[in-house]
């Protein structure tokens, strides 16, 4: 009978050993190197029931907004353009290759087409956002807010041949993109 006192009392004391290394530590917090990597974008708040939430600003647009280079229309509207870029299904997908597929042409793949109305929706508002900023407008706002590229490489994009001069000529356009994408959507 004692073996089976044992047996029971041994199960039970590694279960509290984990509960009390979980409750010491805390789950879901960012490295240290994570913390530098984000460069000072971070904020810390609470869930209301004692653990803390960490929000990192690492995408160039959220950077942009919490130094106060853009106005909180011109944040709104930028986000919105991500919003129907992303709905629209334009973002590159990451996918896989099947090596044992036959490789021929697939007339009822319909790659590139819309597969839903909602899709078809987001696309339609996406090209008349498109038209209204202008190509050379739309290519940093796609860059810099939706593919999240820096600002530097938008400029360099633009053929900006210094730095500062892609950095400036960027943020300049798209400062002026969101806020004719405001005055499109009526944000303000």
């Amino acid at each position: 009978m004692t073996q089976l006192k044992d047996i029971k009392v041994a199960r039970l004391k590694p279960k509290r050993r984990v509960a009390r290394l979980r409750r010491r530590s805390e789950a879901g917090a960012p490295t240290p190197q994570r913390l530098d990597k984000a460069q000072g974008h971070v904020e810390v708040g609470d869930d209301g029931q004692g653990a803390r939430i960490y929000t990192l600003r690492d995408a160039p647009l959220d950077r942009l907004n919490s130094r106060g280079a853009l106005e909180p229309k011109e944040y709104s509207a930028l986000m919105k353009f991500k919003a129907h870029w992303v709905q629209a299904g334009l973002q590159p997908s990451l996918g896989g290759i099947d090596l044992a597929r036959v490789f021929a042409a697939d007339p009822g793949g319909f790659s590139g087409m819309a597969k839903t109305e909602r899709q078809v929706f987001h696309r339609q508002r996406y090209r008349e956002a498109v038209q209204h900023i202008g190509l050379r407008a739309a290519l940093v706002v796609e860059r810099v807010v939706c593919a999240e590229q820096t600002l530097e490489m938008a400029g360099f994009a633009l053929n900006w041949h210094t730095p500062a001069q892609a950095r400036a000529a960027a943020t300049e356009l798209l400062r002026d993109a969101g806020s004719r994408l405001a005055q499109l959507w009526g944000i303000g």
